[in-house]
């Protein structure tokens, strides 16, 4: 039996996204046995970071400045806006490296089941940004649920009134993906988004 303090490490790791109550206690193993080298550096790091995050008043990106690193990029396509619920979303899409503007983080979606509604999300920031800059487009990325879809479609007629174009990314089949083993939906929207044969 650990003591306590092992316990309540375990423990906390175990509420990390991703991480379950064997995975924590893999982690606090590991940890454990290679706390030389790796407790240090990894106190460290969490200290630096506790330190220093914030939230980019631009665009609401999590980052260790403000306006963050892709904000202040100078080389980012300021005319063209990527709107997505949350920062992970941020960070899985700039990973691929696909899209060259800048980004806007709502802080989640609509969903009445949830209590959220528009008042809670970051959309007069965002009109804010399409009236007082050169913004061409709004990429509207939220996530294929329904409340998702919700979301984007309130997004799109808030936007409507402005001189700028919307767009929504595609949803359907993915790569590699065997009919037989799609949910309805997904085929639903595959077949709604078809397109002509190149």
């Amino acid at each position: 039996m650990a003591s306590q303090e092992i316990e309540t490490l375990a423990s906390a790791l175990a509420r990390l996204p991703g991480l379950g109550p064997r995975s924590a206690r893999r982690a606090v193993l590991w940890l454990v046995k290679n706390r030389e080298a790796a407790l240090p550096a990894l106190l460290e790091a969490l200290d630096a970071v506790s330190q220093t995050l914030v939230e980019c008043s631009n665009c609401g990106n999590v980052d260790t400045r403000d306006p963050c690193g892709i904000c202040a990029d100078p080389r980012r396509d300021e005319r063209a806006i990527c709107v997505v619920e949350d920062v992970a979303d941020v960070w899985a899409l700039d990973r691929a490296r696909l899209f060259q503007g800048r980004y806007h983080v709502l802080g989640g979606r609509l969903s009445a089941l949830d209590g959220v509604g528009p008042e809670d999300l970051a959309i007069p920031s965002l009109l804010s940004r399409v009236e007082n800059g050169a913004v061409d487009e709004v990429v509207l990325a939220m996530n294929a649920t329904l409340e998702g879809q919700t979301t984007a479609h309130y997004v799109a007629e808030r936007l409507e009134p402005h001189n700028v174009r919307i767009t929504q990314l595609a949803h359907g089949l993915p790569v590699g993906g065997e009919l037989d083993y799609l949910d309805e939906g997904t085929l639903a929207q595959a077949l709604r988004a078809r397109r002509p044969l190149d």
